[in-house]
C-alpha cells in the first residue's frame, strides 16, 4: 500500500532493510534499499522482489549475510589488486625493449611462469580469506563503489606496480654489469639491433655465447625479484584495512 512505501523511503543516505513474506509486502521489498524475504513462509512474488532471502526465516541470519557479502567483496578487491600488480612489471619489459632497445629483461617463458606460477595460486588463496575483524563495524560502503576503482588502479599500478618494476630493472643491470656490461652501453644493444641472438655478432668484447648465457642470467634475476616482490605484495594484499599484526596470518 502507498502509505508502506512512504514509510520506507531512505533519508540522509542510511541504508534501511525491509522484511516481509507476503504479496502485499511485495511492494514495499521492491522499494527498500534492502528487500528481505522469509524463505519458508514468504510467497513466490515476494522473494522475486528481495534482495536477500532467508532461508531458515530467521533474523539473525541478516547479520551473517551480511558479514558473508562484504568478506566476499573484500576478498575479490583482494584477489584483483593483487593480479593487476604485476602487469606492470611485465609490460615494461617489452616496452624497453621497442623503445629504448634494450636486450629483453624478461622472455616470454618467464612472463608465463609469473602468471600461472606466483599469479594464479596466490590470487586465489586471497578468496578464501578470513574477514577482517573490524568487517562489521565499517559503514555500509556507497552504490557507487565497484570492485574496480581508480584507487585500486592507482594502487596496483603505480605504487605496487612500480616498485617490482624497478626491482626487477634494478636486478636485470646489476647483473648485467657484473657480467661487464655497463648500463649506459645496453639501450640499442637488444635483439632489434642484431645482438643477444644465436646468429647476431657478439657485444661488449664477448662471444655470441657469452652475451647469450649473461643476457638469461639477468633476465632470470629480472623473473626472481618479481617473485620476491610478489611474495611481499601477498602479504600486502591479506588484509584491506587491518595491519597484518592486528589480523594476524592465520585462517581457518
Amino acid at each position: 500500500p502507498e502509505p508502506n512505501k512512504r514509510a520506507i523511503l531512505v533519508k540522509d543516505e542510511m541504508v534501511t532493510a525491509v522484511t516481509g513474506d507476503g504479496v502485499n509486502d511485495a511492494p514495499a521489498l521492491s522499494n527498500a534499499r534492502i528487500g528481505i524475504c522469509m524463505g519458508i513462509a514468504g510467497t513466490d512474488v515476494t522473494k522475486e522482489a528481495a534482495d536477500m532471502i532467508l532461508m531458515d526465516d530467521n533474523f539473525a541470519s541478516i547479520v551473517n549475510g551480511v558479514k558473508e557479502g562484504r568478506l566476499i567483496f573484500d576478498n575479490l578487491k583482494k584477489s584483483i589488486a593483487y593480479t593487476l600488480s604485476s602487469n606492470i612489471p611485465e609490460i615494461t619489459p617489452f616496452v624497453s625493449f621497442i623503445i629504448i632497445g634494450l636486450p629483453s629483461p624478461l622472455s616470454t617463458v618467464l612472463i608465463l611462469c609469473i602468471d600461472l606460477g606466483t599469479d594464479m595460486v596466490p590470487a586465489i588463496s586471497l578468496a578464501y580469506e578470513n574477514p577482517e575483524k573490524d568487517i562489521m563495524k565499517r559503514k555500509p560502503r556507497s552504490a557507487d563503489d565497484n570492485l574496480v576503482t581508480t584507487r585500486l588502479i592507482s594502487f596496483s599500478y603505480f605504487q605496487i606496480g612500480v616498485i617490482q618494476a624497478l626491482a626487477g630493472f634494478f636486478s636485470f643491470f646489476s647483473v648485467m654489469y657484473s657480467e661487464g656490461y655497463a648500463p649506459e652501453d645496453l639501450p640499442g644493444s637488444g635483439e632489434l639491433a642484431g645482438y643477444f641472438t644465436p646468429g647476431g655478432p657478439p657485444f661488449g668484447g664477448f662471444s655470441v655465447q657469452e652475451n647469450l648465457k649473461s643476457q638469461s642470467m639477468a633476465q632470470t634475476a629480472f623473473f626472481c625479484s618479481i617473485v620476491i616482490v610478489q611474495w611481499a605484495d601477498i602479504l600486502i594484499c591479506k588484509t584491506r584495512r587491518l595491519s597484518l599484526f592486528d589480523q594476524g596470518m592465520k585462517n581457518d
